[in-house]
């Protein structure tokens, strides 16, 4: 009766492998692309088995040969299976292009040492699509072109109408905090806004995200870095395009860790203590004094009797990086445009909020850095410029 059983309930999973399907159900997208890596991360409909497949952008057709395959490597020696996946692709050549696609092996189930059940394969079709591709980064830049928004709070149509043209346009694409207004789920990441980012541009363009209060709140907020890759690991960071250096901050949550509405699970202060020890060493590395040009990303500006965010953020990070020189802080988190200039909270820098409605267009060159801002018209509505090399 027993092995009648288990014939009949293999019969049944049998059948159902030869109905299930799996697909990609959100991304992929890229980040933490540098001059030998890149990493790509997707969703899947079912729990699967993630790979990318890589082949120079030579002309060959994809198909042309067998093509190498790189695993997600977060199993540490298995491979993963689940919905969510993550796969660093490494080795490569400088300033180079590559194509690539995300593949997946669904899986049914697994018994324990037995055996796993494996669905249909599936992954982007290249058939019907011209597969991704993705340049590492170079060792010199003259310039560098990149988008800023903010403040989308699951506001798709309007992130869509801001990104219609984006595809091309860009080096980077930095989403400057509080694209939800809490992350509720783990699947609140991919579905409010970087899945309309992977289909605009993120599957080609690498995303630079920065964390907002509002990714603090909710219960899937502690697993936000699940979604993410960055080159520290933590939610703060830098990075460089030739000798034009970018650092990413996280200001933390906007009132106090004790305040009644953080319901006691915040130690945000904490935190942003340990951070302004990292920005410490990072502004007295040498890359970062041999830099061009030093671009901030913050959420929340400086404000020393500001809201506690802002204050924090006057407290740790505005003394360090007013010794180490910066020629321009991009904040957003009150939901209009307002420029501060240097020592209008203790800055000697610029800080310049984007308004949660427009996109923020910039071009840093050796000498200067352009901003343009766009509303979901694509109008230009304002226009600055800012020395650079201090």
């Amino acid at each position: 009766m027993k092995k009648a059983f288990i014939c009949f309930a293999f019969a049944v999973l049998s059948l159902t492998a030869i109905r299930a399907q799996v697909k990609i159900s959100g991304g992929p997208y890229l980040q933490n692309v540098t001059d030998t890596s890149f990493t790509v991360i997707w969703t899947t409909n079912m729990d699967a088995v993630g790979w990318v497949e890589l082949a120079p952008d030579d002309g060959t057709h994809f198909y042309n040969t067998q093509r190498k395959a790189y695993y997600d490597l977060r199993g540490l020696g298995r491979k993963p299976v689940g919905k969510m996946h993550k796969v660093t692709v490494s080795g490569l050549e400088p300033g180079t292009s590559y194509r690539y696609r995300a593949m997946n092996q669904g899986v049914l189930s697994q018994e324990n040492r037995t055996r796993i059940l494996y669905a249909e394969g599936y992954g982007q079709d290249i058939l019907k699509h011209k597969p991704p591709v993705v340049k590492t980064l170079g060792k010199d830049y003259e310039s560098v072109k990149f988008a800023v928004v903010n403040d989308v709070h699951e506001n798709d149509s309007t992130f869509r109408k801001l990104f219609k043209d984006a595809r091309g346009k860009y080096d980077f694409v930095c989403f400057n905090g509080d694209m939800t207004s809490e992350v509720r789920a783990e699947e609140d990441i991919m579905k409010y806004y970087m899945k309309s980012a992977s289909e605009l541009f993120a599957d080609e363009t690498p995303v630079c995200i920065v964390r907002g209060n509002h990714e603090y709140r909710g219960n899937a907020a502690i697993r936000y870095l699940e979604y993410m890759q960055t080159p520290t690991g933590k939610t703060y960071y830098s990075f460089s395009y030739g000798d034009f250096f970018f650092i990413v901050l996280d200001s933390g949550e906007d009132k106090p860790d004790s305040d009644i509405r953080n319901l006691g699970i915040m130690i945000t202060e904490d935190y942003v203590k340990e951070e302004a020890e990292w920005l410490k060493r990072v502004t007295e590395s040498e890359e970062f004094r041999n830099a061009s040009s030093r671009i901030v990303f913050c959420h929340m500006p400086p404000g020393e009797k500001g809201w506690h965010g802002n204050a924090m953020v006057s407290k740790y990070f505005v003394p360090v990086l007013n010794e180490a020189g910066i020629d321009l802080m991009l904040c957003a988190h009150i939901h209009r445009y307002r420029y501060d200039a240097p020592g209008t909270n203790g800055n000697d820098f610029p800080v310049l909020c984007n308004d949660n409605l427009a996109r923020l267009d910039a071009e840093v060159t050796h000498e200067k850095i352009s901003v343009s801002i766009c509303d979901a018209s694509g109008k230009t509505v304002k226009t600055l410029s800012f020395p650079c090399g201090k």
